[in-house]
């Protein structure tokens, strides 16, 4: 399966959006899912911008490699030098890398990964059919 690559921005641009509302409103949401969705939607976009970058790739090398990447971003968090502290502070900076580890954080990348490869392989089976 070839990944279209307008079809993951287009939705890239939904998931930022919510993962952006997530933030911004997330008193108005239930307490579960403002808590969780941001991290969530981070690993789904990890997945989104792999796909884009590399539209061959299989499925499962692409969740391989989002996973990785969110992984490293989580575990990055346990460096706090100055300089990056700094970007951290920023919006855009505590948004890509966050700031402090959190297992909890580890679970929702699987999961977001998780349902990513759920959908890529009910959106094939649907070509397939």
């Amino acid at each position: 399966m070839r990944r279209s690559r307008l079809r993951y921005l287009l939705v890239g641009a939904l998931v930022v959006a919510l993962g952006l509302v997530s933030r911004r409103y997330g008193t108005a949401l239930p307490a579960f899912v403002a808590e969780y969705a941001g991290d969530t939607l981070w690993a789904v976009m990890a997945f989104i911008v792999i796909g884009v970058l590399a539209p061959d790739w299989p499925t499962s090398r692409v969740a391989g490699a989002a996973l990785l990447a969110s992984y490293a971003d989580e575990v990055s968090q346990l460096y706090h030098a100055p300089w990056i502290d700094a970007i951290r502070n920023t919006r855009l900076g505590a948004l890509t890398l966050g700031y402090g580890f959190l297992w909890s954080d580890i679970v929702c990348y699987t999961a977001g990964v998780a349902l990513c490869v759920v959908v890529e392989h009910l959106i094939y089976a649907r070509l397939v059919r």
